[in-house]
């Protein structure tokens, strides 16, 4: 059975003062995918470990289904762990490293071999048992210390950027197979990444992390269309992020362009910032009909780059601001290219205003 975790006000702090973690408060649910997503230093993989029983909390409680396991020693806990850098043992064969958990528990050889020969086969290894890790590839080492991590069947599955090592194609495949394997298990997961698209495609729900501290805290479509915070929206894919002053039910953001708020925060007073996705946004050639106040504008194109599915665009809005927009390649749709005047709409609603 897979297990919730609480992690309760968890604190760390290294000699020297050095906070690495700071008053992390969340429950990651029975059975789910939950991905730690943040840039490097954030506090992390220093929670992953704390999670693991590898670091001590300097403060809080990590609780797994109920029970307090903040001081339980990691090899009593009943949780995998899956590093980046694989952490297999060289010298022996791809057999003996899954084997390797089961035979610190004691089981017997033939309950051993046929466990091993189980988990070989759901990460599609059957067959490599007599192989060392040398003899394969970064993808199949991964799939070992996958193995490695699942036949203990452990209540909890702990990644560290366990793809971060792979190209692009083979990370895209490993994704789908890591997030199929766990469905399939019932595990709970724990995934550390720093990649966006990564924690976006695999997650049931995910924490962004900044400077120790938890940002936000929701699903993949709850982070990326409803950010809280500044650095959420700016960290999780492309956004523009425009900061001005309420105006009636309009923001004032300077140079002469006043936004048409949504229809939930056209009352009130003060300063506010808001994000627009690039999506969000439609570039048409620009034409002789008058445009719509705070809801559109006329620009200059300034740079194109191509990206395959769309094309990212940047263009100088007339009062000097700069804006992304992306619009879908359709194959038959005119490209704009750099010097082009066009206009630009988009809907009040798809602006979201963020927590400075």
């Amino acid at each position: 059975m897979s297990a919730s975790i609480e992690i309760a006000g968890v604190s760390k702090v290294y000699d020297g003062g050095v906070r690495a973690v700071d008053a992390v408060a969340m429950d990651i649910r029975q059975g789910e995918f939950f991905s730690l997503l943040g840039p490097s230093g954030c506090g992390k993989t220093t929670t992953l470990r704390m999670i693991a029983g590898f670091e001590t909390p300097s403060a809080g409680a990590i609780r797994v289904d109920g029970s307090d396991i903040t001081h339980v020693p990691a090899h009593k806990r009943d949780m995998g762990m899956v590093f980046q850098n694989y952490a297999l043992f060289p010298h022996r064969t791809v057999a003996e490293n899954v084997a390797f958990g089961l035979r610190m528990r004691g089981l017997d050889k033939v309950t051993i071999a046929a466990k091993v020969k189980a988990a070989l086969a759901m990460v599609e290894l059957s067959g490599m048992e007599e192989r060392r890790p040398a003899q394969l590839s970064g993808g199949q080492q991964q799939r070992v210390a996958l193995a490695r991590a699942i036949v203990i069947a452990p209540r909890v599955l702990l990644c560290d950027e366990p793809l971060g090592a792979l190209d692009k194609k083979l990370r895209q495949q490993m994704q789908f197979e890591l997030k199929q394997l766990q469905k399939r298990l019932g595990l709970t997961l724990v995934f550390v990444t720093h990649d966006q698209e990564e924690a976006l495609a695999m997650s049931d729900r995910i924490a962004v992390m900044n400077g120790g501290r938890v940002e936000q805290v929701g699903t993949p479509t709850e982070i990326y269309n409803q950010p809280t915070t500044r650095f959420v929206a700016d960290f999780i894919g492309d956004t523009n992020i425009l900061r001005g002053e309420r105006a009636g039910p309009n923001l004032d953001v300077g140079k002469g362009l006043m936004l048409a708020l949504p229809p939930s925060e056209m009352q009130g007073t003060g300063i506010l910032s808001i994000a627009l996705r690039p999506e969000k946004i439609r570039l048409s050639p620009r034409g002789d009909a008058p445009i719509a106040a705070g809801s559109s504008a006329h620009g200059i194109v300034e740079n194109t780059n191509f990206l395959g599915g769309a094309v990212l665009y940047r263009v100088t809005l007339e009062g000097g601001h700069r804006v992304l927009v992306q619009q879908p390649n359709a194959g038959t749709s005119r490209l704009f290219v750099p010097g082009d005047s066009a206009t630009l709409e988009w809907t009040p609603a798809d602006l979201v205003v963020l927590k400075d």
